[in-house]
């Protein structure tokens, strides 16, 4: 896409939000983490917020929108409220905040920066989940590899059967060696004509193809990226005889580079809320990053507070 950069820019593939090109997103492995991911995201900045604010409700849609309108209403006082942006001014930023909500009287469209306020978590007014949902397919893709691998690496079982009889015969005792009972039983007409038993194990080389440690190390690289991504301290490299100090304190610094970008973003939406209605609420680093000897701005005083 050519210039000029919207303010929706991220949002223009709305619908494709995940980059993933493995269709993995609409499993319940998937949704599992994309919950454990977005938790993870939220949890690294602590935020002071007014009493009557539903904090879950703010951080979801903060996090999962991009954005969310502060406006003031008769009914309920100065709310945050989720919303739809449009206009523009003169440098393509959205001009007015569309908020719809049941018990509020008709459609608000307050204009921002005189009538309402944005808290914006990035500077494309962009949320984070194609970052939740890029890692949380990579992530549903080696759980179902591993349960997968787990499951071939039992010694495997073949019957014959004259009938059929027998065939749900030798299920209902192969349904007792795979729950694990010590032992099971079987009736000598299941056995061959010169007494010999009528079974055989199938040979595999299970150790050749045992994968899932390798698997579940591969899940924790892949949860490492996505900590550098979104802020919290980690190694992000593998477990080797010698490290240096200079390749840990490098790790640091690529980790609190794109949440201090937010974190500014979302400092400087404090100031501009705390302005217009005289709240207090304030954002900062939760665990503040080691980055070189360089404080964080809870040091001093809440960041954004006035």
């Amino acid at each position: 896409m050519g210039a000029p950069y919207y303010y929706d820019y991220i949002n223009r593939v709305d619908g494709m939000r995940s980059p993933s090109t493995i269709r993995v997103h609409d499993t319940a492995a998937a949704a599992f983490f994309r919950r454990y991911l977005l938790q993870k995201a939220m949890s690294v900045f602590k935020w002071v917020l007014p009493e009557k604010w539903n904090r879950d409700f703010f951080l979801y849609t903060l996090y999962g929108r991009g954005f969310v309108a502060v406006v003031n209403t008769d009914k309920f006082g100065v709310i945050a409220q989720n919303c739809g942006l449009y206009g523009y001014d003169v440098y393509y930023a959205p001009t007015h905040a569309t908020i719809a909500n049941p018990l509020l009287t008709g459609i608000l469209r307050p204009r921002i920066g005189v009538e309402c306020e944005l808290f914006k978590l990035q500077p494309d007014y962009g949320g984070i989940m194609d970052i939740v949902e890029f890692y949380a397919d990579k992530l549903a893709l080696c759980a179902e590899t591993c349960d997968v691998n787990l499951l071939n690496s039992h010694l495997s079982y073949v019957f014959t059967a004259g009938n059929k009889a027998a065939a749900e015969s030798w299920k209902k005792l192969y349904d007792q060696i795979a729950s694990g009972n010590p032992a099971a039983f079987a009736d000598k007409s299941l056995m061959n004509d010169d007494g010999s038993p009528a079974w055989q194990s199938f040979e595999q080389n299970v150790g050749q193809n045992f994968i899932a440690p390798g698997v579940l190390q591969a899940m924790r690289t892949i949860e490492h990226m996505y900590d550098t991504d979104i802020g919290i301290p980690n190694a992000n490299i593998d477990k080797r005889e010698r490290l240096n100090s200079q390749e840990v304190d490098s790790n640091n610094v690529e980790t609190a580079s794109k949440c201090s970008l937010w974190l500014d973003s979302l400092q400087q939406s404090c100031k501009r809320v705390n302005k217009m209605f005289g709240l207090n609420t304030s954002v900062d680093w939760r665990f503040a990053p080691d980055v070189g000897g360089e404080t964080s701005a809870s040091d001093n005083e809440p960041a954004g507070a006035v």
